[in-house]
C-alpha cells in the first residue's frame, strides 16, 4: 500500500494541527528530511511520526494496539522509530542532550528506561529537528514563541545531527543564537 494513501486512510487529514491538518504537517516533515537527503527509513518515520500521539501533540491517529498493522504498512524499523518518537518522555530525555554522552530514554507509555544507541539517537534527533522546523517554517508565531527554546534544544543535539539539519536550524533560528 502506498504510504501516502495509508496516511490518508488513517485520517491524518481529519486532525487539526498548528496551521492546518496533521497530514500537511507530516508530509512537510517528510519533505524536509527528503530535502536533507536523509534515508527512506527516516523519511517514512517523518511521514508517520505522530501516529500514536506525542508528548507535544496528544491526538492519536491509531492506538498502540495497531503497531503490527502499521509495521506491515511502513516497515518494522520505520514503525519502531515512529513508536520511539511518539513514546518519548521529552521532559526526561531532552535535558540530557549536551549534558551526557549516553542518553537514557524514557518511554512515556510504559515508563521503561533504556540507553539510546548512538545510531538511533541520531535518527531521533534528526526527526525532532525536522518536526519542529516544519512548524517554524509554517508559522512565524510559533517561531517567535518557541525559537529560543528550539535553538537551545537543537544546539544540545548538535553532535547527533547531519550537516543539513544543522545548517537548516542555524539559518532559520540564527536570531535566537
Amino acid at each position: 500500500m502506498d504510504k501516502f494513501i495509508a496516511l490518508q486512510q488513517l485520517g491524518a487529514g481529519d486532525f487539526q494541527h498548528l496551521n492546518g491538518s496533521l497530514e500537511s504537517h507530516l508530509k512537510g516533515t517528510a519533505s524536509l528530511l527528503a530535502g536533507w537527503g536523509r534515508c527512506e527509513l527516516l523519511q517514512t518515520a517523518g511521514l508517520f511520526h505522530a501516529a500514536y500521539g506525542t508528548a507535544g501533540f496528544d491526538e492519536k491517529m491509531v492506538s498502540l494496539e495497531q503497531r503490527q498493522e502499521i509495521a506491515q504498512v511502513i516497515g518494522r524499523e520505520e514503525e519502531a522509530l515512529v513508536y520511539l518518537y511518539c513514546s518519548c518522555d521529552r521532559d526526561y530525555v531532552f535535558p540530557q542532550f549536551g549534558q551526557r554522552a549516553e542518553i537514557e530514554f524514557k518511554d512515556r507509555f510504559s515508563g521503561l528506561c533504556f540507553k539510546l544507541e548512538d545510531t538511533i539517537a541520531r535518527l531521533f534527533c534528526e526527526l525532532t529537528v525536522a518536526n519542529e522546523l516544519e512548524l517554524v517554517y509554517s508559522s512565524n508565531d510559533f517561531k517567535l514563541q518557541h525559537g529560543a527554546e528550539l535553538w537551545a534544544l537543537f544546539q544540545s543535539m548538535d553532535s547527533f545531527l547531519s550537516d543539513e539539519a544543522r545548517k537548516s536550524y542555524r539559518s532559520v533560528l540564527a536570531s535566537f543564537g
